[in-house]
């Protein structure tokens, strides 16, 4: 065991203590608590449904595939299960996720730079108060939960324990989010590494992680069969249908817009540390210390070439944050001297001190106020919205909506999801309004409930019945959401 003398734990549950109370109190001054994605509510309905019928569904007695984080969902129907309220559970896990980020992104940069024992307080205030990972920790989804494995992947390659325990937490990860299958790649190559480039007991060591790692993943892989008849939940295949289109752009660009997310913020301030950090073990030799950042660049490119967004301040791109904060940090302290002869290194090194503090904390601000902004729109148009439709719908109405999640979890109708989460037979026309006119009158909708502009046809001569006034959507460059009665 590792003793954090240098009270780094305390640092770690502090930090993400006061960022998780510092974005409830600013959403909750702008509007109310809330989530700032409507995809929370997906989790929250599965979790409810199963901590209380027993059953992995999102509408009563009906099993699907919408979850993408079976784990996730798992750990939310505890809180329900204990009588927890949905927020305040998720809220308390994401920041026990955020401390414990900061708790082992201390122990990974503790070992790979002891002769930075003094520098060391700096990584759990850094990443507690890094602007995306506060905003994830009280957004109710998986985010923080797959970047806590990620991080406990590469301290573990580090410490160099057994390969198979390092397989059983990629599996783990698969559980939560499945583009965590791609830390099978810096696995092979620290394990590599650690066998000084000998075949013989690289293979051993890949074998224990393949029987690790498959000892967790193929029991996803079946759960998900059993549900919905495919390998991958429904959402691997609709979110890449919905937004095929993006695909269109040159994969670099995708990628660089996929990397641009993290450098919004701390990122930007230490990317001159992670080009020195690359410099430097170019010059080494040493390429195989940078498989994080190989990983990264993996990683992100998986998301450029099959779905390459960026909304939701690049949440798929957050759990690559911690390593190239570290990473960053790394490379400018062994680098950075104010009291150079060298004019150059002197001006930089005093520069980047004054500048790290004030732009965290600006960009921390900011990002609680983003926060609000996100959380505002969700609970004025999705969860206000919903709550009509359980008041003033008849019990068997039938719903057609894309946002779902908080309809889910309080409208208390049949929904048919035109963004194939829990209705995959719209997949295959997910963008073709004519044909989804066309299942909608199929399936006798009562309602539709959207966003004006989301479709260009699909209720281009319909007449709002209903329709949200709160100035959050509009204020932000977006509309008010509305129900329309299908004809």
């Amino acid at each position: 065991m590792i003793s954090l003398k240098d009270n780094t734990k305390f640092l770690a549950l502090f930090a993400s203590a006061l960022s998780g109370t510092v974005y409830l109190i600013a959403s909750s001054a702008r509007s109310r608590l809330g989530f700032p994605l409507d995809d929370a509510w997906i989790h929250q309905t599965y979790a409810r449904n199963l901590a209380r019928e027993g059953t992995w569904s999102f509408l009563a007695g009906q099993p699907s595939g919408g979850s993408t984080s079976p784990l996730w969902t798992l750990a939310l129907a505890l809180g329900d299960f204990l009588g927890v309220g949905p927020k305040i559970w998720s809220y308390a896990l994401g920041i026990l996720l955020l401390s414990l980020i900061g708790f082992v992104g201390t122990l990974w940069f503790r070992r790979r730079n002891p002769k930075l024992k003094q520098w060391f307080w700096m990584v759990p205030l850094l990443l507690g108060i890094e602007w995306h990972l506060a905003w994830a920790s009280v957004s109710g989804m998986e985010t923080l939960a797959i970047t806590f494995i990620v991080l406990v992947v590469f301290w573990q390659l580090e410490v160099g324990v057994s390969t198979f325990l390092i397989g059983l937490v990629v599996g783990m990860g698969v559980w939560v989010r499945p583009g965590a299958v791609t830390l099978l790649l810096p696995v092979a190559l620290m394990v590599l590494k650690r066998s000084s480039g000998i075949w013989a007991p690289w293979l051993k060591d890949m074998l224990r992680v393949a029987m690790g790692s498959s000892l967790i993943i193929l029991p996803y892989l079946v759960f998900n069969q059993v549900i919905t008849g495919s390998i991958w939940p429904n959402t691997f295949y609709a979110k890449q249908a919905e937004y095929a289109i993006l695909q269109q752009a040159p994969l670099y660009i995708r990628w660089l817009q996929q990397f641009s997310q993290p450098m919004i913020g701390l990122g930007i301030v230490l990317l001159p540390g992670v080009l020195l950090l690359v410099w430097r073990r170019i010059r080494e030799g040493a390429l195989l210390d940078l498989t994080p950042l190989i990983w990264i660049s993996a990683y992100l490119a998986l998301y450029a070439y099959r779905l390459p967004v960026t909304y939701q301040h690049g949440r798929y791109a957050i759990p690559t944050i911690p390593i190239l904060l570290l990473f960053g940090l790394e490379g400018l302290l062994y680098w950075i001297d104010p009291n150079s002869r060298r004019t150059l290194i002197r001006l930089f090194s005093r520069a980047w001190i004054v500048l790290l503090i004030p732009s965290t904390l600006a960009f921390w601000i900011l990002g609680a106020n983003a926060y609000a902004v996100d959380v505002s729109i969700i609970e004025s148009e999705m969860v206000e919205l919903s709550r009509w439709i359980e008041k003033n719908t008849d019990p068997g109405a039938l719903i057609a909506a894309h946002d779902i999640g908080a309809l889910g979890y309080f409208g208390g109708r049949e929904i048919l999801d035109l963004a194939g989460l829990i209705s995959p037979e719209v997949i295959p026309f997910i963008r073709d309004e004519k044909r989804l006119r066309e299942y909608l009158d199929f399936r006798e909708a009562d309602y539709l409930m959207t966003f004006p502009n989301w479709y260009e046809m699909l209720n281009a001569d319909l007449v709002p019945i209903y329709q949200s006034t709160a100035p959050f959507s509009p204020a932000a460059g977006g509309e008010n959401m509305a129900i329309y009665r299908w004809p």
